[in-house]
């Protein structure tokens, strides 16, 4: 604003000057204003900015031509005065909020805010605010309402028409104005935008998407059996949609689990525990679903959120099962070739079929056994020996398998594990075999010892005595120490 003003001195004379100091003028922001010497006209020389500077106090004062003070200094206080020249600016460039589907018309969502530099003493500064443009305008183009005053937005739908699940979109954008002069068409305007999220509710309980599931498996295996689909109108990724299942009847082994599947919500029943055909083939289950968060409580679970499974068990050719295993036997060692060891048992699990079962060594480390692969008696086909390295602690183990005639045919495996009773079939011997002793000694003694294979009674005590070698007993004689153990020592040792 550019305007002129006079300072008027009371006994001005025609050699007096005016003088004018101060922020405006010979101070920072210098030049704003000027005064002229001769007359006191005082002039704007810039624009003027309300906002940044609202008023400037200067002083004026009068001199004659020497310089000497006439008058003053008198204060001048310059008031800007302010001009409608500020847009209202919002906070913001974009707002956010959200209201939970099914609110009470009225409810509050969010507040837009906006801000006007000019006076706020006065309308320039006074702002309305208003909603211009719904996106989608669907059910209504007045879904909401904003307070002219406050910015506070509020619903204007009925809670029933706010339903996330019915509506178009679960966003609606609002374009918002706000306007100086209290909104009057004179005024400047801002422009904004709001993005409300209609937020969900548990108010849909999860359905089946079938009331019955019906799947096949091979007995003895585990895993997944079938996957139960459900639908829920909730919002997906939250308590609200999420799926819990339960098997509520049909499992008294608790053969099977249910677990969810996080990326689409499917219920994944499995089995934990083998299943056998021969014992029952059709199993039924009673699932049931509900959701991670409760209902809302008008909303329930019905027949829907229950659905049966039936689960029928295939037949699988299962190898046979020895009994018992291990088979123990306990036998006399060296006992003639071909004689009689054991009788194996086997026999096939599935018991609806008519299978035949033949009989063969799996392993048999000494080779010392034969079996017959139709009646699966075992026999001798060689020494059984205790005293062998393929024996362990008076016990061999041999593996034996048999195989039906399914298809394909299955094998089972079994163990017998023979008692070996000894026979009194090793000599005993002198330990140790090779003593030295110097030729001239005169007091030789030698402690030796008797040792036997065989395993008692087949043992000692040993009788030890000279051999019959010609001149043996001239030289050595053996003297007892105990049961066990003797000495051996020279005619000539004298203890």
């Amino acid at each position: 604003l550019l305007s002129m003003n006079f300072v008027m001195s009371s006994g001005m004379e025609d050699d007096h000057i005016f003088h004018m100091t101060g922020s405006g003028a010979d101070q920072d922001p210098k030049g704003v204003f000027t005064i002229n010497r001769l007359t006191g006209e005082v002039s704007v020389s810039q624009e003027l900015d309300r906002e940044a500077i609202n008023s400037y106090m200067l002083e004026v004062s009068v001199t004659d031509q020497n310089g000497k003070l006439v008058e003053g200094p008198v204060a001048l206080l310059v008031d800007v005065n302010d001009q409608n020249d500020n847009r209202p600016i919002f906070k913001e460039t974009r707002y956010a909020g959200e209201v939970l589907e099914g609110s009470p018309t009225g409810t509050v969502v969010m507040t837009m805010t906006a801000e006007d530099a000019d006076d706020p003493r006065l309308q320039n500064a006074v702002l309305r605010y208003n909603i211009v443009r719904q996106s989608p305008d669907k059910p209504s183009p007045n879904m909401f309402y904003i307070n002219p005053e406050s910015g506070n937005i509020v619903t204007v739908i009925s809670p029933t028409l706010l339903d996330r699940e019915t509506l178009p979109t679960t966003q609606y954008e609002l374009e918002i104005v706000a306007q100086d002069m209290k909104g009057r068409d004179v005024g400047l305007t801002g422009t904004s935008t709001a993005t409300i999220t209609i937020t969900d509710k548990n108010d849909h309980a999860p359905e089946f998407t079938h009331s019955l599931f019906q799947a096949n498996v091979d007995e003895g295996s585990t895993g997944v059996v079938v996957n139960l689909t459900v639908d829920d109108r909730d919002d997906p990724a939250t308590g609200a949609w999420r799926a819990i299942y339960s098997i509520i009847k049909g499992d008294p082994t608790q053969s099977f689990e249910i677990q969810t599947n996080p990326d689409n919500n499917e219920g994944m029943l499995s089995l934990i525990k083998p299943l056998d055909y021969e014992s029952l083939v059709f199993h039924t289950l009673l699932i049931k679903v509900e959701n991670e968060d409760p209902l809302v409580p008008d909303v329930g679970y019905g027949s829907s959120s229950t659905a049966t499974v039936h689960i029928t068990i295939l037949d699988v050719n299962e190898g046979p099962v020895f009994f018992p295993d291990p088979l123990q036997v306990t036998k006399m060692e060296n006992v003639p070739l071909g004689s009689f060891v054991a009788l194996l048992n086997a026999t096939d699990p599935d018991v609806l079929q008519s299978q035949s079962i033949r009989f063969a060594v799996l392993r048999d480390p000494a080779n010392w056994l034969s079996v017959n692969p139709v009646r699966g008696t075992v026999n001798t086909s060689a020494n059984l020996d205790r005293e062998s390295p393929y024996v362990q602690d008076n016990k061999y183990t041999a593996i034996f398998m048999a195989t039906d005639n399914g298809n394909p045919p299955a094998t089972g495996t079994g163990t017998l594990v023979i008692h070996l009773e000894d026979y009194n079939d090793n000599a005993p011997y002198v330990h140790p075999s090779v003593v030295r002793v110097c030729e001239d000694a005169r007091d030789s003694v030698v402690i030796v010892g008797g040792r036997d294979r065989d395993i008692h009674p087949n043992t000692g005590p040993f009788k030890i005595e000279l051999g019959k070698q010609p001149g043996l007993e001239n030289t050595w004689k053996v003297s007892r120490v105990n049961s066990e153990f003797r000495q051996l020592l020279t005619e000539h040792y004298t203890p």
